[in-house]
């Protein structure tokens, strides 16, 4: 009899454990896109949320305007492979998202990005609430006060590929192959 009541005991613990364990899961992956939800503005002062990231395979990149080499040269990569396929990514959409957002007004990422691509949205704001979104994706950013009184900004230099549901799907790293870095984008707007 005490045995029945131990093992009866035990199976009602087990369940309780798989019941809050399926319960937390439910709960921290709700249908959620990955990153913190925002309310910033793009290179032409209107609204974006994050919202945007949904329905579409999307390429954010967390970069910054005075970046002397890592930002323009993805910025450079980034169209290139989106011109190299073509209709391959034609529902792509790509952002490049100021880390630096006290000198990267919209009309200063407006002017920056006109020189690379009409395929990537810049996107700014305030400072707390620019920071706030890049934390809530993970992104790593640090201002470097250099010698002169100005400063620099030490960042995440890899892209974020997120899929049409707006969940994490992989990353294209700084100075990754092209012909690796083509076959993470044509599996993202696969669907793969």
């Amino acid at each position: 009899m005490m045995r029945a009541i131990l093992v009866g005991i035990l199976v009602l613990m087990a369940a309780s454990v798989g019941w809050l364990t399926f319960d937390w899961y439910r709960q921290q992956y709700s249908g959620e896109a990955y990153g913190a939800p925002f309310t910033l503005v793009d290179e032409h002062g209107q609204p974006i949320t994050r919202a945007a990231f949904k329905g579409q395979p999307t390429i954010l990149y967390f970069g910054y305007t005075h970046c002397p080499e890592v930002c323009p040269t993805t910025l450079f990569e980034l169209d290139g492979w989106l011109k190299k396929l073509g209709s391959d990514a034609k529902d792509m959409k790509a952002y490049f998202i100021s880390i630096d957002p006290e000198r990267d007004t919209p009309e200063v990422m407006d002017r920056y990005l006109g020189n690379f691509s009409d395929r990537i949205t810049g996107i700014s704001g305030p400072p707390e609430k620019v920071w706030a979104m890049a934390k809530g994706f993970n992104i790593y950013f640090r201002k470097v006060p250099t010698d002169n009184g100005d400063y620099t900004m030490d960042h995440t230099a890899s892209l974020i590929l997120l899929n049409r549901s707006g969940d994490f799907a992989g990353t294209i790293a700084y100075g990754e192959n092209e012909n690796a870095a083509l076959a993470k984008l044509k599996r993202l707007e696969a669907g793969a």
